[in-house]
């Protein structure tokens, strides 16, 4: 059943509109009658019923509301921009492993200088892959900022902070996972190509950010990051009954 993004504020009005009603109407083609699955990306989805289609509006009949819970624990990304359209695959898989928010930086090494209406791209590469994958939460995905700004704008939280690095002395991935069994939060800090300078780096340990290996093999950063979220969502999914 094809999937469409619902806003909470159009729930009452149960009009779909914009680019959802264009896809809906030019693209997909459905027509009065057939049934849809609508999400407002804050965890609720419906069963809806198309009532009339025209080129920018849809009316809707919802069915009852279902409610599911955002996966734990919540992870926030941290991500320094890589080079070229790598952002846009970290986006997507990352929606796809259950992320809450996606925070783009600019650092030192950054090779890329992302220009307005990047963020725009991603959000709707976010939406996309909710729509895609079956998630009803869509995460947030922030402006980018400079590495000193975002942790400056952090407050003191009992989350679990990580961060991906090649620097002596730190800890394999799975063993600090295994140390916090009770984790509810992670945020997941990660650099570009070339990693984060000395620096940036002694900044994210100061501010309380562990330093993980992720092990021998040096990894593009891509595959770091989705290497790091995966094992995440395997670390703390629920057992099986």
């Amino acid at each position: 059943m094809s999937r469409f993004f619902l806003p909470s504020e159009a729930w009452q009005s149960s009009m779909l509109e914009g680019a959802e009603a264009r896809h809906l109407a030019q693209v997909l083609r459905v027509r009065s009658g057939a049934l849809i699955t609508v999400f407002d990306g804050c965890g609720r989805r419906a069963t809806a019923e198309v009532l009339s289609v025209a080129r920018h509006r849809v009316a809707l009949q919802l069915g009852d509301p279902q409610y599911c819970s955002a996966p734990l624990p919540v992870i926030t990304l941290v991500q320094a921009i890589p080079k070229g359209k790598i952002m846009d695959l970290i986006v997507q898989k990352a929606v796809e492993l259950g992320i809450a928010a996606i925070h783009p930086l600019v650092t030192r090494h950054t090779v890329v200088q992302p220009g307005e209406g990047k963020s725009v791209k991603w959000r709707r590469i976010a939406l996309e892959a909710c729509k895609q994958c079956g998630q009803d939460t869509l995460p947030v995905i922030a402006d980018p900022m400079s590495l000193d700004c975002w942790l400056a704008s952090q407050s003191e939280t009992l989350d679990l902070k990580l961060i991906a690095s090649l620097t002596p002395g730190a800890r394999p991935l799975r063993q600090v996972l295994h140390a916090a069994p009770a984790t509810r939060a992670v945020t997941l800090l990660v650099g570009p190509e070339g990693d984060f300078s000395s620096a940036e780096t002694g900044q994210a340990l100061a501010a309380g950010f562990l330093p993980v290996s992720l092990g021998s093999i040096v990894l593009r950063v891509e595959t770091a990051t989705l290497f790091c979220l995966a094992a995440l969502r395997y670390e703390f999914a629920d057992p099986i009954p």
